[in-house]
């Protein structure tokens, strides 16, 4: 399951980032999140999808700063990471893998 890593995230990062103050630190837990439901994606959907997730992980996270003047901070990143993990469940974690058993790990 990726979709709490995907949404939690975007949420993790965008609270260093208000909570320390340094921005590029919550760019960090942001790269960091997206390249591990990457890898995850790949594998499990296929490199088309995960092109797909990885460029809603990246507009959302544009769409966050895009709304929040409008919603509130807080607000537009609970939004945008709602749709985040709910696309990434209905893409990449409720179907059947597409990895064969012999090659999956565990």
């Amino acid at each position: 399951m990726t979709w709490p890593v995907a949404s939690g995230s975007l949420l993790l990062g965008f609270a260093v980032a208000q909570l320390t103050g340094i921005r590029p630190l919550g760019g960090i837990v942001l790269v960091a999140g997206c390249v591990w439901c990457a890898l995850r994606w790949l594998r499990a959907a296929g490199a088309g999808r995960t092109a797909g997730l990885v460029i809603l992980y990246a507009g959302g996270f544009v769409v966050s700063h895009l709304i929040a003047d409008t919603l509130g901070a807080w607000p537009s990143v609970l939004l945008v990471a709602a749709v985040v993990g709910a696309a990434t469940f209905a893409l990449a974690d409720s179907g059947p893998s597409r990895v064969s058993p012999a090659r999956a790990r565990p």
